[in-house]
């Protein structure tokens, strides 16, 4: 009995020593257990070491099926299988791919290491009018699709540059900083209507372009836009935020004024703004609530668990309470997909991931819904990562850490 317990605490303390050694190398390694704004609540059904194990567990199976290293030395790529037709990887999958593996570093030890190669695999593949700017996607033999770029997946690698920098510094192999703001200087010459400062869809719209003043409504992320407007000390981010608050405003009172939801895509932005037209981009249903703007609430609720903007709370309590009523509760009846009046896309019953955890992150936001929060982590918990595809699968990861309290900005 002696002989164990002294193996037994002689192993504890070999841990302890080589996580104190990491940490020193991390600054803020998972799990961090943020202080978010007041008011905010977690799934209060399980403790906080069991949304931790959640997190860490569900992402060393995300890890294992969606990063990749057979792109070319040091490089590493999120695979998006069953997601993007014939293609490998995309800008979005990168940029999801990069914010994850930063807030995991501290858990995984090797998270500074894969973080790179992933940095590597963007820089290898520029877009055509910006070294900063990614190609939106690679073919099966890592050929860029066309040399455009992609609004959602540049704002997501920004910003996983920013964590970057929080974490390791920028005085090593990437001057992660320094990229952040090339990047960022990039997205606003490029990216962003210097009009309506709304943000287009890609590098390709120009004035002369047809859709010069529309956009995705899940490109809108506050929180993300929050931190580059600190981190630039540039203003026009803020008018960003600013212009797009406002947008949403409108576009929930006069075209979904009882379930509060967005469009995939939005028109005319300049004038008065209206849903897509059916096929205006992707499907019929790019004027509805789909497979674009199911990330609307947890891009929108992020900013007012992170940063408190009380206009973000305004937007999902609208939809919190439409969704908690269709479906009576129960996470059950969350569909694939609606109309901006709330109603069922007919044959889009069935489950999709990719809709069901942005619900849980927006009704974070206030303590009433503390009952379906619970009730939406057990549910989500319920599937595992064979039931989805790289989307669902990894909108469910990010998701998981935002759930757990895990969630964090660079830059306050």
């Amino acid at each position: 009995m002696y002989k164990l317990s002294k193996l037994r605490s002689l192993s504890i303390l070999l841990i302890l020593l080589n996580n104190l050694s990491h940490a020193q190398l991390v600054s803020r390694p998972f799990p961090q257990h943020v202080k978010y704004t007041k008011g905010i609540i977690k799934p209060s059904n399980v403790s906080q070491l069991q949304l931790d194990d959640s997190v860490h567990c569900f992402y060393d199976q995300w890890k294992e099926r969606y990063l990749k290293n057979n792109a070319g030395e040091n490089q590493y790529y999120i695979w998006v299988a069953g997601s993007a037709g014939n293609k490998r990887c995309v800008s979005e999958g990168q940029g999801y791919g990069m914010v994850i593996v930063a807030l995991l570093a501290g858990y995984d030890i090797a998270a500074q290491r894969i973080y790179n190669g992933l940095y590597y695999y963007y820089k290898a593949h520029p877009g055509s009018r910006s070294p900063y700017l990614m190609a939106w996607a690679q073919s099966k033999t890592f050929a860029d699709v066309d040399g455009t770029s992609a609004a959602d997946g540049d704002l997501d690698i920004a910003y996983s540059l920013l964590l970057a920098d929080a974490q390791w510094g920028s005085n090593g192999t990437v001057n992660y900083r320094q990229e952040a703001l090339s990047i960022l200087a990039a997205i606003m010459k490029e990216e962003i209507n210097p009009e309506t400062f709304s943000i287009m869809l890609s590098d390709a719209v120009v004035p002369e372009s047809h859709d010069y003043f529309d956009m995705r409504s899940s490109d809108f992320m506050p929180a993300h836009l929050e931190t580059f407007r600190i981190a630039t000390g540039d203003v026009r981010w803020g008018k960003v935020i600013d212009n797009n608050y406002e947008l949403f405003k409108f576009l929930q009172k006069k075209y979904s004024d009882s379930a509060g939801l967005l469009p995939d895509f939005i028109e005319n932005i300049n004038l008065a703004a209206v849903p897509a037209k059916p096929n205006y981009l992707e499907s019929r249903y790019d004027g509805y609530y789909n497979y674009n703007a199911c990330r609307v609430p947890w891009r929108i609720a992020t900013d007012f668990i992170v940063n408190g903007d009380r206009r973000s709370k305004a937007i999902v309590s609208k939809i919190n309470k439409w969704i908690r009523e269709t479906t009576q509760d129960n996470p059950d009846n969350i569909s694939a997909g609606y109309t901006l009046k709330g109603n069922d896309i007919k044959s889009r019953r069935f489950e999709a991931m990719s809709f069901i955890a942005p619900f849980s992150v927006a009704a974070m936001v206030d303590s009433k819904n503390q009952s379906w929060l619970n009730s939406l982590w057990t549910y989500i918990m319920n599937f595992d990562i064979n039931q989805f595809d790289y989307y669902g699968n990894t909108i469910k990861m990010i998701n998981m850490i935002i759930l757990s309290g895990n969630y964090w900005a660079p830059i306050r």
